[in-house]
């Protein structure tokens, strides 16, 4: 037992430290007069989320209520959980509750207030976040007893804050002069470092998510670190193809990528079948970052194109990989290639009601917001930047 709760403890903490990775990942790539206000969209995340699972949060993404779609109140406050495992599942689910508001971040960067930020991040944790959280991993969550298998969070979390970021950019509208004018990263090696922080994390959040450390663990591990590998390759190919060149930003988000579509599927399939993952993810999301423009809708950061694509892309393979035998101590349905069937059509499901769910909601969320307070700046303050105008201060200063 006790090693179960170190290991669990240690992937928390390499959870918590994936979302100042993130910062620096996202970070890099906005402009200069932006890079503190994406920094501290990311660090509030870490500030009024633990504050909010505590207080109401996990107790309604946990609680025994016996019903399908949110739990109870049962552990508000902590109350009566004072073991050992008790407190650690807690830990370790903050730290996946605080990194998810922080991907939507992403999308929209260079323009959303910060006092807005502030504000939406409670209010989709609870409101969007905690629900389906109960519904997959919820003893009588209604995904999980369908069943659908997701590992590590690619529905939960990626595929939810994926939605929720398109969502939100439509809400928000496009950044000025977009897309004639995109802007280029000001700082690509604070992306490459954000992506190794995240690579690093990762092993946490996937192998973690065994809630011990058995063989599940170990499989997660190396299909985490196989599918990165193969994501990272196969984008970087279709990239050379297509321009002829290998860019820092697409090895970056290659490995990326394939983080995403591995999660859910970390701890059902074989080493060999990472690899299929980490590939069909590199190829996929590349086109679909590219389908923004063609769709029209300004993803800053390409949250929808790797987070919520890459999201679907692992949820639905593993409907047709997911190999109880490949797995020490497996015990869960296989999919189509494995003799199963039904698991894929509960997977396809999962994803499209938890999408669809997670974009209408946060969607309703935005537009009473924007009534309330206002989600966007001032055209005045989005030439000028978000670091001044928001937080009075630049990220750099020359002197003299």
């Amino acid at each position: 037992m006790e090693g179960n709760t170190a290991w669990i403890l240690t992937s928390a903490a390499l959870v918590l430290f994936m979302v100042p990775g993130l910062a620096l990942f996202y970070g890099g790539m906005v402009r200069a007069k932006n890079a503190l206000n994406m920094l501290n969209m990311n660090m509030w995340c870490l500030g009024i989320v633990p504050v909010v699972w505590v207080l109401l949060g996990w107790s309604l993404a946990s609680g025994d209520s016996g019903r399908s779609w949110l739990g109870d109140l049962s552990v508000v406050g902590l109350k009566g959980v004072h073991d050992v495992e008790g407190l650690a599942s807690f830990a370790f689910l903050m730290t996946f509750a605080c990194i998810t508001p922080a991907l939507i971040s992403g999308a929209v960067a260079d323009r959303m207030k910060f006092s807005a930020w502030m504000v939406f991040v409670p209010i989709w944790s609870l409101v969007v976040y905690a629900p389906v959280v109960y519904w997959i991993y919820g003893a009588d969550g209604w995904i999980f007893n369908l069943p659908a298998h997701d590992f590590a969070g690619g529905t939960a979390i990626h595929v939810n804050a994926g939605a929720a970021a398109l969502a939100l950019a439509i809400v928000l509208g496009k950044r000025s002069g977009w897309p004639q004018n995109r802007p280029a990263p000001h700082n690509v090696p604070f992306v490459m470092l954000g992506a190794g922080i995240l690579w690093f994390g990762w092993f946490g959040f996937n192998a973690g998510s065994a809630l011990a450390a058995n063989g599940a663990a170990a499989q997660a591990f190396v299909n985490t670190f196989l599918a990165a590998a193969a994501g990272m390759v196969a984008w970087m190919l279709v990239e050379l193809a297509k321009t002829g060149k290998a860019s820092t930003i697409g090895m970056a988000s290659g490995v990326v990528a394939a983080l995403v579509a591995i999660t859910p599927a970390a701890g059902f399939v074989g080493s060999m079948h990472s690899l299929v993952f980490g590939a069909f993810a590199g190829v996929i999301c590349f086109y679909a970052i590219e389908a923004k423009f063609r769709l029209g809708f300004d993803d800053s950061l390409d949250v929808v194109g790797i987070h919520l694509v890459g999201g679907v892309v692992g949820g639905v393979l593993l409907g047709f990989m997911a190999d109880s035998s490949a797995v020490p101590g497996g015990d869960f349905i296989d999919g189509v290639f494995f003799g199963g069937g039904v698991l894929l059509w509960n997977q396809i499901l999962s994803i499209v009601v938890v999408a669809a769910f997670s974009f209408v909601a946060t969607f309703v969320i935005a537009k009473v917001l924007d009534k309330v307070i206002g989600l966007r700046v001032s055209e005045s303050t989005e030439m000028a930047g978000l670091d001044v105008s928001d937080h009075g201060e630049a990220a750099y200063v020359i002197d003299g």
